[in-house]
């Protein structure tokens, strides 16, 4: 897909993954409206930001109203990147800190894609990205919540590709190994490091995908840093 000029949306762009998504598609010219709690401060012509919480259908709905009457009704590319993660023994998780992690990082998802699916589908065409995580695919030691978000986001896209490749709309899940951001703050046992991936490495990826040919779709990409060790 060539992206300049092309309409996209961004969920959780205040920082990390989601930032930097925003920089380089705005960078291939695309016209990006950024969903989220904490407004990113971009300056740019071709960015709109909308102020939501995708945890509730209602926003999402106003914030799509808003998104459409400064971009139009149309849209090409849905990045789902929103998410959070908790840890901890299965027995000690809280409700609180539960339902945050299924709320954001799987029914968001849903309520995203219910409202621009269609508008994507009367174009007959559009590409949906959901960043998922490498614990979509491996569980963690007392990451039971978050994974099971995470594997549930695999679930969702593999189920939507098969879906809605007949409407001429791609959909990819990306699975990221450690990305040094402020996702670990909370987690005691890791601490973010410059041997993680970076959000901007990330975001490439994310690139690259949406830019590959017409009759190519790459439905799953598993990303892991390379230099584990601290060698090369």
């Amino acid at each position: 897909m060539n992206l300049k000029n092309k309409t996209a949306i961004v969920t959780g762009v205040s920082r990390g993954i989601g930032r930097s998504i925003v920089d380089v598609l705005l960078q291939k010219g695309a016209k990006v409206t950024g969903w989220g709690r904490k407004d990113p401060k971009i300056e740019n012509k071709n960015f709109l930001f909308v102020k939501m919480d995708i945890r509730f259908p209602e926003q999402v709905k106003k914030g799509l109203a808003k998104t459409s009457k400064f971009f139009g009704g149309t849209f090409d590319i849905l990045i789902n990147n929103s998410g959070l993660g908790y840890f901890g023994k299965i027995d000690e998780m809280s409700d609180t800190q539960w339902y945050e992690m299924f709320d954001t990082n799987v029914h968001g998802i849903f309520y995203c894609c219910r409202n621009i699916v269609p508008l994507m589908k009367k174009n007959n065409k559009g590409h949906i990205v959901n960043i998922s995580s490498i614990a979509g695919k491996i569980g963690m030691e007392e990451g039971a919540g978050y994974c099971g978000t995470k594997f549930a986001v695999r679930g969702i896209s593999e189920a939507l590709f098969k879906e809605l490749r007949k409407y001429g709309i791609k959909v990819t899940c990306i699975f990221p190994g450690s990305v040094n951001t402020s996702f670990f703050d909370n987690i005691q046992s890791v601490t973010a490091n410059e041997l993680m991936l970076t959000p901007q490495e990330v975001a490439k990826c994310v690139l690259d995908v949406l830019e590959a040919d017409k009759n190519s779709h790459v439905t799953e990409v598993e990303l892991r840093p390379f230099n584990v060790k601290g060698k090369m």
